[in-house]
């Protein structure tokens, strides 16, 4: 039997890319699913794939930045499956724009869902993890939480804070001797829709940013992605990279340290598309 199977198990972002591969792959498991997303066509198109693999699903519509609403679905999704196990905080945005250039608006933005929606989902559902008995937080970080990139400095500070709030949320829950695991994810370029999605800041081609990252960077499929990251929690691993750029980008800055700024900058100045 699967370790999966009968668990509770929460996913926002669930309307496309990793967050759709999460909930197939975890239904296929036996897994109960409490899928969100504000995005309510994509969701729905979720559910119905999900369901045609004979899962028990509740689909609710869900913008993780605000914080009541998010509170009350912890209580609402407890109430309905009478316990939750794991929650991945997959839910999230990107954004393009030189910091110079970029308005606070837009960083806040990125900051309030990819930042305090992970905090607002883990704080959230955390009391209900620690009374399963067996409670897993998956909170999705990126490539770029392991290393900064010019014209990603919201979306670094956002993958950075999540990562920092996960790391220290797993030792806070060690010392506590809770029975929860946690795990911190760091995607590398997945072939997901979440370029295209994008936003950015002024004289930024995105069309150009979106098409450079789909056939320059995006290697992984969803599906690859979530087969990783369910695998990494189930041997309840503390950080889980997906992806061979990942792997060795991880690997090269804890090697070379902070002179991986100046190489990163020289190349990005000839390869990224330039704004107009």
């Amino acid at each position: 039997m699967s370790d999966f199977a009968g668990k509770v198990v929460v996913i926002t972002g669930a309307g496309s890319g990793i967050g759709r591969a999460l909930a197939l792959n975890l239904a296929e498991k036996g897994a109960r699913l409490a899928l969100s997303d504000f995005d309510s066509v994509g969701l729905a198109e979720t559910v119905r794939q999900v369901e045609a693999l004979g899962a028990e699903v509740r689909s609710d519509h869900l913008d993780v930045t605000q914080r009541e609403a998010v509170l009350q679905y912890a209580e609402t999704i407890a109430a309905h499956f009478g316990k939750v196990n794991q929650i991945y905080n997959n839910a999230g945005i990107a954004y393009h724009g030189e910091f110079e250039k970029s308005e606070f608006k837009d960083i806040e933005k990125i900051m309030d869902v990819d930042f305090w929606g992970v905090v607002n989902g883990t704080k959230a559902f955390l009391p209900h993890l620690v009374a399963s008995g067996d409670g897993h937080v998956v909170n999705v970080s990126s490539l770029f939480g392991l290393l900064s990139m010019p014209g990603q400095s919201a979306y670094n500070s956002a993958k950075f804070a999540v990562r920092g709030f996960t790391e220290s949320l797993r030792q806070e829950m060690l010392i506590a001797k809770h029975p929860v695991k946690v795990t911190c994810v760091h995607p590398g370029g997945i072939k997901t829709a979440i370029a295209r999605n994008a936003t950015a800041g002024p004289g930024e081609d995105l069309a150009v940013f979106a098409e450079f990252f789909d056939k320059k960077l995006a290697r992984t499929t969803p599906e690859q992605a979530a087969k990783v990251i369910v695998n990494g929690v189930q041997k309840g691993r503390a950080r889980v990279l997906i992806g061979a750029d990942a792997k060795f980008l991880d690997a090269w800055v804890r090697l070379v340290g902070s002179s991986y700024q100046r190489v990163v900058a020289e190349i990005a100045g000839r390869v990224m598309p330039k704004g107009k």
